[in-house]
């Protein structure tokens, strides 16, 4: 069941009169006078109920003779929540999106012309910046102290500051002057 649809099932059913309906329709098929009559609701409050149990796909409706027959599609009702919850989420693309685009916006304020301007003050810049540095390693390479601060000091003179930050901040490991980038997991 896709999130939407869930949301919208789920509105439908806060509300007593639709539960009492889907009761009902639990037991049989009905049509709007006799689920009226059985509920104590218009005919009119009923067909309106309905509506919204349809348009969210909890009933379906059929002709026969003058009737319009709605029953239950149980099958919505034996999706597990817990399966609603897992689903991927339709807005994780645009998520995805804001994060790409903020990135973005970080590396185009602190860098110019490949060089770190200045070292963010707020820990979330600030390792954005840091992993834009780390491009510049090689994943699974060794690198002694000198070829690290050499590499960032193409980036900035901080050369220090900027390897301890990267190794605080788990982009890099360090054993003794040794230092390699840290896996991804």
């Amino acid at each position: 069941m896709l999130e939407a649809d869930a949301i919208k099932l789920f509105k439908c059913l806060a509300d007593k009169s639709r539960l009492q309906i889907l009761k009902s329709l639990v037991q049989e098929e009905m049509y709007v006078e006799r689920l009226a009559e059985r509920l104590g609701l218009t005919p009119a409050t009923i067909s309106f109920h309905l509506k919204k149990l349809e348009d969210a796909g909890a009933v379906t409706s059929r002709k026969e003779q003058y009737y319009t027959i709605y029953s239950l599609r149980q099958e919505v009702f034996m999706t597990n929540i817990i399966d609603i919850i897992k689903e991927e989420s339709e807005v994780i693309d645009e998520q995805k999106q804001r994060e790409e685009e903020y990135r973005n916006k970080v590396i185009k304020t602190f860098f110019e012309y490949g060089k770190l301007k200045a070292i963010p003050a707020q820990r979330k810049k600030q390792r954005i910046c840091l992993e834009e540095i780390s491009k510049s390693f090689e994943a699974g390479r060794k690198y002694e102290e000198k070829e690290v601060n050499e590499i960032i000091k193409t980036f900035n003179d901080d050369f220090c500051t900027i390897r301890r930050d990267m190794i605080s901040e788990h982009i890099m490991e360090r054993e003794g002057s040794t230092y390699w980038l840290k896996p991804e997991e």
